[in-house]
């Protein structure tokens, strides 16, 4: 159902916080602007008359997150697009609205929440208005850099500069079913254009949007994900690794150490997090077109803070998936939040798609995101720890193993079979390799093989 039909933009916010302040930003007198567009002032004049409402956007601080359960209120600047108002089109007075948002949300230090519902750029402006973009774009540049979060949520349409610049560029992005969401507005596609690609639920099976939400559901998923992200600011203290949650004696020999890791009633990663977490929420998908539900990222309540995961879940991890990891580790980075990441993977995907998907940079990109974080991030290895797809997850000198896993620079069965060894050398391979536990103790890999769970 359309957003624009069945809340309206003040309904919105008074859902939020009924107590809502809005920002008192004056604007321009209804001229026909600076390409002397003949009747656009009388246009505005009649969009305000409309909808009760001097701009395209209506700019507010609100209390956020009071009726989610067990989560605490936060503050926020809010920033909510009026559809009614001109298509919600992005203008000079527009541009002014958001840019004195932005610039309140960082004297106060207060996280950013987008409503985007928009038709792009106001063509009655042109290039005047499309400017408005680059305006836009430095001001979650500099929030960005300001360590505060920024989550957009994504209503029916929003297309244009506003999906490219306050909707997709948020830390968090999420969206109400059934939105018309691209950059190519409904009358300017191509003909013929598939148009489920051009809607909420086409952008999340990309991995463009983090997650789909009801509008009755709103307030209190906006309130637990400022709740996680925007906690007051504290020393990001390292998270201490989870117990093993299959308990036994370490794997007498690397036979042993890889059968066990690779038993299907071994814990996975869904079990660990479960038992880390009071409540969690995750991000999906890399931003670049691609998902791996392989990979799990997201933000968790612990012990009354917030730390951020990543843990991969025993498949071989694609090309997204490390891309969302970065993605993850990166966000984290920016606004204080230790991480907690879960090794879990034969390895790489290897076949020709993980290739031509950009296997070898994507681990790159996550091996410079891990080196170069300046958070605390935490390791542990839960299962198969396969050579660098495994390795690029890990945090120097800060990996924890469970008895249930096994760590090597590659999997014996191609050991072996590089080393043109029979079959029947595999476990000798195995041995040599030491890949057991405590091997990567023993190593200097490892700080330890974490205990069971009481």
């Amino acid at each position: 159902m359309a957003d624009r039909d069945a809340l309206t933009t003040r309904a919105l916010l008074a859902s939020l916080d009924p107590d809502y302040v809005e920002l008192g930003f004056l604007g321009p007198e209804f001229t026909d602007g600076p390409l002397e567009w003949p009747g656009y002032g009388a246009a505005r004049s009649r969009a305000r008359e409309r909808t009760g409402e001097r701009e395209s956007v209506v700019c507010a601080t609100a209390r956020v997150g009071a009726g989610a359960a067990d989560v605490p209120a936060r503050e926020a600047v809010l920033i909510a697009f009026e559809f009614g108002f001109l298509g919600g089109s992005l203008g000079e007075a527009t541009g002014d609205r958001i840019e004195a948002a932005y610039a309140h949300a960082r004297a106060h230090r207060l996280p950013v929440v987008s409503l985007v519902a928009t038709g792009g750029s106001r063509m009655q402006e042109g290039t005047r208005a499309l400017t408005q973009l680059q305006r836009v774009a430095r001001q979650t540049v500099l929030t960005r850099r300001a360590g505060l979060p920024q989550i957009a949520v994504v209503r029916d349409p929003t297309t244009g500069g506003g999906w490219a610049t306050l909707a997709a560029g948020a830390d968090v992005v999420l969206a109400l079913p059934g939105a018309q969401v691209g950059f190519a507005g409904s009358r300017v596609r191509p003909a013929g254009a598939e148009p489920w690609a051009y809607t909420a639920e086409g952008q999340y099976a990309a991995g463009h949007l983090d997650a789909l939400t009801e509008p009755a559901d709103l307030p209190n998923a906006l309130g637990r994900w400022l709740a996680l992200l925007a906690a007051p600011p504290a020393p990001a203290r390292r998270a201490a690794p989870p117990h093993a949650l299959a308990a036994g004696p370490l794997p007498a020999d690397g036979t042993e150490a890889v059968r066990r890791a690779r038993s299907p009633e071994r814990p996975r990663a869904g079990a660990y997090l479960d038992a880390y977490f009071d409540w969690r929420e995750e991000i999906r998908g890399d931003r670049s077109g691609g998902t791996d539900p392989g990979m799990r990222c997201g933000f968790g309540h612990r012990d009354g803070r917030t730390v951020a995961y990543a843990a991969q879940c025993g498949t071989a991890t694609r090309p997204a998936g490390f891309r969302t990891a970065a993605r993850l580790v990166r966000t984290a980075d920016r606004l204080g939040i230790p991480v907690l990441t879960l090794l879990d993977t034969p390895g790489a995907a290897n076949d020709a798609a993980a290739e031509q998907g950009g296997a070898g940079p994507a681990i790159a990109d996550l091996f410079a995101a891990v080196a170069e974080a300046g958070v605390p991030v935490t390791s542990l290895l839960i299962g198969e720890g396969g050579s660098g797809g495994a390795l690029a997850l890990a945090a120097p000198g800060h990996l924890w193993v469970t008895p249930d896993s096994y760590f090597s620079v590659i999997a014996p069965e191609l050991a072996a079979a590089i080393l043109k060894r029979p079959p029947e050398e595999v476990p000798a391979t195995a041995d040599a390799l030491r890949l057991r536990p405590q091997d990567a103790v023993e190593l200097g890999v490892a700080r330890g093989v974490v205990p069971g769970s009481a």
